[in-house]
């Protein structure tokens, strides 16, 4: 399962540019930083291989175990 905190994220992409199959997307809404941040666009889709917490530089993704593909 894929938790994303917008109020940590800066908009960099990293998460959605190395996602491997694609299912992040910087989504329509601005948090308290005004950047717009990801959003899972296919949840069974994610295989929980955590790339896109590795990437994030600010600690904004956290990728756990109990997801739809687990």
């Amino acid at each position: 399962m894929v938790q994303i905190n917008p109020d940590l994220c800066k908009n960099c992409g990293y998460c959605v540019k190395f996602c491997p199959k694609k299912v992040l997307a910087t989504g329509q809404n601005r948090n308290r930083r005004g950047q717009f941040y990801p959003v899972m666009t296919d949840e069974a889709g994610c295989i929980t291989c955590a790339v896109c917490a590795m990437m994030c530089p600010e600690g904004a993704i956290e990728v756990t175990e109990g997801g739809a593909n687990t």
